[in-house]
């Protein structure tokens, strides 16, 4: 079969293309999945660069087959798989293997998919969309007449993050480097859009919420946002860290928490919130019920093929797309 497998970590010249890789053997508590399509995130680029060689979340050793994220038809189950047939339209994410034609994936980790979501829609919703559900409603817990800031905002998770706290019913404050992007996440449901790359975040947050800062800031950023995100948080606010694409914050010391009112930081993992069957089903069908009825969008950038994948990996290295890549298998 097909598969984009790395040996050894760095960039884009160290994906191998190859078309001689076995099927893989169906293994008891797994279903094996004929791939339709794959979605293509930071997280593999992550994965590529060595970001998670040490890991304990999130288990993927050299050499693997790229790809956390995908959606297809179940061909085979093993033993212990029993809520689950051949025959099912399934996705799954933060399991490794999708840049492929055919995975080995935990059932536990597979949700069905419902009539009139595709292929294509649930390998580009089913990851960034479990991501902004536990972010909105296990994590930060919104409410009515709360209030958020939210940075990268355009981003696949960030427009879901923008919804969703919409939905709940909290004012909505971005951050977004383009005016493009800027555009992105107004359309999507934003209150108020900042421009982050000419500073001052936290004072015009301020300003505009009259001094007392937000309830809660989605910080995917790391490095170069998350102090301004603590100034722009409200006293006791919660401070959600879930990425570092700028690089990790290595010299905090709590007390800054403290000084900046008393705060709480959280550096929240998915894996820790889709531990069963039921509850990645569950979060699924909140997701997949949202984008039937239209009161979720999901913006698929583009489509790739297998022979393109690398350029898929530098546009998002160069953060230039705005809505989520697709590998097409």
């Amino acid at each position: 079969m097909r598969a984009v497998t790395i040996e050894q970590y760095g960039g884009a010249e160290v994906l191998q293309k190859r078309k001689d890789v076995p099927i893989p053997q169906v293994q008891a508590g797994h279903v094996l999945v004929k791939l339709v399509c794959a979605g293509i995130n930071f997280m593999d680029v992550h994965t590529r660069q060595g970001k998670y060689a040490n890991s304990k979340t999130y288990n993927v050793r050299l050499p693997c087959t790229l790809g956390m994220e995908g959606s297809g038809e179940v061909v085979a189950c093993g033993e212990d798989v029993h809520d689950i047939a051949v025959g099912d339209r399934v996705a799954w994410c933060i399991a490794w293997g999708s840049y492929a034609d055919y995975a080995s994936v935990s059932a536990a980790l597979v949700a069905k998919l419902p009539d009139g979501i595709t292929h294509q829609l649930a390998a580009a919703s089913i990851f960034q969309g479990a991501t902004a559900h536990y972010l909105i409603e296990d994590v930060a817990r919104l409410a009515p007449g709360s209030s958020c800031l939210i940075h990268a905002a355009a981003g696949s998770i960030g427009q879901l993050l923008v919804q969703m706290a919409k939905r709940r019913g909290a004012t909505v404050f971005v951050t977004a480097g383009t005016l493009e992007k800027r555009a992105t996440a107004i359309r999507c449901g934003a209150d108020h859009a900042f421009d982050y790359s000419q500073g001052g975040i936290a004072e015009q947050v301020r300003e505009a919420t009259r001094g007392e800062g937000v309830d809660v800031v989605f910080d995917p950023v790391g490095k170069a946002t998350l102090r301004d995100s603590f100034r722009a948080c409200k006293r006791h606010g919660l401070i959600v860290n879930y990425g570092n694409v700028s690089g990790s914050l290595t010299d905090l010391d709590p007390i800054e928490l403290g000084e900046a009112g008393s705060l709480f930081l959280t550096r929240p993992r998915l894996a820790d919130h889709m531990m069963s069957r039921e509850i990645v089903q569950r979060r699924a069908d909140v997701i997949f019920s949202a984008l039937l009825d239209g009161s979720l969008q999901v913006d698929i950038e583009a489509c790739y093929s297998f022979d393109n994948v690398e350029q898929a990996h530098a546009r998002i290295e160069s953060r230039q797309q705005v809505g989520k890549p697709i590998l097409q298998l």
